[in-house]
């Protein structure tokens, strides 16, 4: 790869991070995504490839190419690369720079959404751009979204493009996204997760109904009490183990790497070896259901009628039936529940000719590479789009350092990438697209 693809690469992140795009979910107005919409599209214009920019509502902006150059094999079906601009909210007084600023220092672009993922979306720019400008075609046509309000799950994005502009995908058989194609170091050895599954999504209400009155009054039809009992059963509730192939299949290598067989009684304590990563892979070990908003009352002494509770549930691939019955009977009979928004869970296939096109691309850069398949505990724009039957991976190449905290990265104070993964990204990503 090109030392200008590189050097882009640092520069769009950088760029990309100082366009406020944070999102502040349904109902909040913030800044919108279309000043950093109007910046891609600028540089993809610059090399000849046309947009489209779509809002969903004002400067709630999604933008769509087609990159299809002569020399590329049209007869295969396109793939879908895609990002996103939007970011989660960040407390200036909580950091250490600007989280706006995408400055350089010590190796790292520092700023929201250095992570998580305006990184990606820079590497998928530079090397578009410098495909174009060396004469270079991928191998397939390439289909780019680079979506709007994937942190408050999409409706405002991919959902609202999936369903007002399916035509612009649907003949896309693949697609590549986040929070896949990163390094962990296992007892010496790099291996690179390759996410090919997501937990579905369900969040919900829970709501309590019992009988208003004085608070200075016996009342045995509380409904603040009832849903109290229901929140505390979902606290303490322990929800069976159910290993998904791809947490299978990660399971193994970890084991493999460490030398041990990990059992379902070993699984925990080996998974500690992990470090921070720990936390969302034993997520994936099961169905999760967390409580995360209280709403009761009006007044001190009086007892509401209603009372209300959020909780964000989380479900293994294929298990949505059995999720939601084992929900209704921890909540129990006096607390009815309502879906507020679903996404479902996303699987695909490992050891196919796109996750092996992966593996060589990573093996070319890092020839001492382990790939292992992985199931994400959150979710992406993936959701999405495999409701119009689209595989889709998690494949963005960082290698990186043993000592880097990358998992606490998303979302977290002082979000930063080292400039050297963001580089190998670029190597590894460009060499994809002359495999797959």
């Amino acid at each position: 790869m090109s030392i200008e693809a590189r050097a882009e690469a640092v520069q769009f992140t950088s760029e990309l991070i100082r366009f406020d795009t944070s999102n502040y979910g349904p109902g909040v107005e913030g800044p919108g995504e279309r000043d950093a919409a109007e910046f891609i599209a600028t540089h993809l214009e610059d090399v000849g490839i046309s947009t489209q920019i779509f809002e969903s509502e004002p400067r709630r902006s999604t933008l769509v190419a087609h990159w299809e150059p002569q020399g590329c094999d049209s007869s295969l079906p396109p793939l879908l690369i895609h990002g996103h601009t939007d970011v989660v909210p960040a407390i200036a007084d909580e950091w250490s720079i600007d989280p706006f600023s995408g400055e350089i220092k010590d190796g790292f672009i520092w700023g929201r959404g250095a992570i998580d993922m305006k990184d990606f979306d820079a590497v998928v720019l530079a090397i578009v751009r410098d495909r174009v400008r060396t004469n270079r075609p991928p191998k397939r046509p390439i289909r780019l979204v680079f979506s709007a309000d994937e942190e408050a799950g999409g409706p405002l994005g991919a959902v609202w493009l999936t369903k007002n502009h399916p035509d612009l995908l649907a003949d896309c058989t693949h697609a590549i996204g986040e929070v896949g194609g990163f390094s962990l170091t296992v007892a010496g050895q790099r291996l690179y997760l390759i996410q090919t599954a997501e937990k579905g999504l369900a969040w919900l209400k829970l709501i309590a109904e019992g009988t208003a009155g004085h608070g200075s009054m016996l009342n045995d039809d509380n409904a603040v009490a009832e849903l109290a009992k229901a929140i505390t059963a979902i606290d303490s509730h322990k929800w069976p183990s159910h290993l998904h192939p791809a947490q299978q299949g990660f399971l193994d290598n970890v084991g493999e790497a460490l030398g041990v067989k990990i059992t379902a009684d070993t699984t925990e304590q080996t998974l500690q070896q992990l470090g921070s990563i720990s936390r969302m892979v034993s997520a994936t070990m099961s169905h999760t259901l967390t409580p995360t908003m209280l709403s009761a009352g009006y007044k001190a002494n009086v007892i509401p009628a209603v009372a209300e509770a959020c909780v964000d549930g989380r479900y293994l691939p294929g298990r949505r039936s059995e999720f939601l019955q084992e929900v209704r009977q921890i909540i129990g009979e006096k607390v009815r529940m309502e879906i507020l928004h679903e996404q479902p869970g996303v699987e695909a296939p490992w050891g196919v000719p796109i996750t092996e096109a992966m593996t060589t691309a990573i093996r070319d850069f890092d020839p001492d590479a382990r790939m292992t398949p992985y199931l994400l505990s959150a979710g992406t724009d993936a959701k999405s789009w495999s409701k119009l039957g689209i595989e889709c991976y998690g494949f963005v190449p960082l290698r990186l350092p043993q000592d880097y905290d990358f998992v606490s990265m998303f979302h977290g104070v002082d979000e930063r990438i080292p400039i050297e993964s963001l580089e190998f990204a670029v190597d590894a990503f460009d060499r994809f697209l002359d495999l797959f």
